[in-house]
């Protein structure tokens, strides 16, 4: 990269003339190589993925000697605005770029980063993440699932559940515990696991939607090379703390690394408050009109508070734990919104409309769904503490377990 940066005005009309002259309509990506739609999904990404990469327009703000184009959030936003006609690889900007990718820039070594990075950006690769596990709800640092080092590797054994779109993934970042004698929050490691290995039994979970973009791990004698371990071994909540900094910047919205944007088009077309209270004819109704206001005014919030936080913590004024606010903020004003519409739809948020279009019963079955959001990156209630503690430095809460050695630990049976 030159010491001299492209204008932002310049890059926009030379990705203006790429994508049109490279990238499919939105909606018009042929389907090839699967029959489940689900799995498709995952067949166009790559396909895309590599094609911004041969165009030179993938991970725009990541480093280049990684494959990426060394440009800043403007550029990247610039692009963004641009591709909003076109399909893009929107199901590889989280968690596969903007969480794991962006983790292992600044804790990767550097043979991890020309393999793990690079394959991300290029579409060669696709990385997911196995954090969560049965036993241990919200508390991360009680996982069980151990690594016992062995000569040149590490021998896995333990279960992960909740890992999103696993299925389509290569590599996962894999918290693990390698010291059960040191406090919990002390004997983790961070370590890349290859996700379809013999030793790796997977299942999907079906959720109330349908859905099955969460799977559940079984790991039995997984053996990895040490050299996938990331930063140093028993260090690994450093590792993940910065991941998860990473997953609450890009599920809040603030994240540089993600690229395009989602474009809601058929059975998710209306589900805003304004457009449902028009199909169901309450558009005129004065309570009704009330709660889509409130709800375009917490839209407008929203969008500046991803705004001042990000200026914040890019110059430093906030510290990095000051995503938690946006992550809160992604959490509770959906799912307030989901009540809102849902309440203005009534039984027709179950039924559908007797003409017109079906889907405004999605919402009912989106409403099952509405706690994702507030679960997904971290509970909300974790949000709050880190934003109590680490932003507003208020005292922490009492905790019976600090200092003590892991396998000393009472735990649920």
């Amino acid at each position: 990269m030159s010491d001299q940066l492209e204008s932002v005005e310049d890059f926009r009309l030379r990705a203006r003339t790429w994508l049109a002259d490279n990238m499919p309509k939105l909606g018009e990506m042929p389907r090839e190589g699967t029959e489940d739609p689900e799995e498709q999904v995952w067949v166009n990404a790559r396909i895309l993925q590599k094609k911004l990469f041969a165009g030179g327009f993938a991970g725009i703000c990541f480093p280049t000697e990684y494959g990426g184009q060394g440009l800043t959030p403007a550029h990247q936003a610039a692009f963004t605005d641009e591709s909003v006609p076109y399909d893009m690889p929107l199901m590889l900007n989280v968690p596969s770029l903007a969480i794991c990718s962006a983790m292992l820039v600044d804790m990767g070594t550097e043979e991890q980063k020309q393999k793990f990075v690079r394959g991300a950006i290029s579409g060669e690769l696709i990385l997911c993440q196995f954090l969560s596990e049965p036993s241990g709800g919200s508390d991360l640092a009680g996982l069980l699932t151990r690594a016992q080092r062995d000569g040149d590797t590490y021998i896995i054994n333990g279960q992960k559940c909740w890992s999103t779109n696993a299925f389509a993934a290569d590599y996962a970042t894999c918290l693990v515990r390698t010291d059960w004698d040191a406090p919990k929050h002390r004997g983790l490691s961070m370590v890349i696991v290859p996700v379809k290995d013999p030793a790796t039994h997977m299942q999907r979970v079906s959720m109330a939607n349908g859905s099955r973009e969460f799977c559940e791990e079984f790991f039995s004698d997984l053996v990895i090379p040490a050299s996938y371990l990331v930063g140093a071994e028993n260090d690994g909540w450093t590792v993940g703390q910065r991941q998860l900094f990473y997953e609450r910047q890009a599920v809040g919205g603030g994240s540089p690394y993600t690229s395009g944007r989602m474009v809601e088009t058929g059975r998710r077309a209306a589900l805003s408050p304004s457009d449902v209270a028009r199909q169901v004819g309450k558009a005129d109704d004065p309570a009704v009109r009330e709660l889509v206001g409130w709800a375009h005014a917490q839209d407008v919030v929203n969008e500046q508070l991803i705004k001042r936080v990000t200026v914040g913590m890019t110059s430093g004024e906030y510290p990095a734990m000051a995503s938690s606010i946006m992550r809160l903020a992604h959490a509770e004003i959906p799912q307030t919104k989901q009540d809102m519409v849902l309440e203005i739809a009534g039984d027709t948020a179950v039924t559908g409309l007797p003409e017109g279009p079906g889907y405004v019963k999605a919402i009912g079955e989106s409403y099952l769904m509405r706690q994702g959001a507030s679960l997904g990156g971290g509970s909300s209630e974790m949000s709050r503490n880190m934003i109590s503690e680490r932003v507003l430095m208020m005292p922490r809460e009492f905790a019976a377990d600090r200092d003590m050695p892991f396998r000393d630990v009472r735990r649920g049976r």
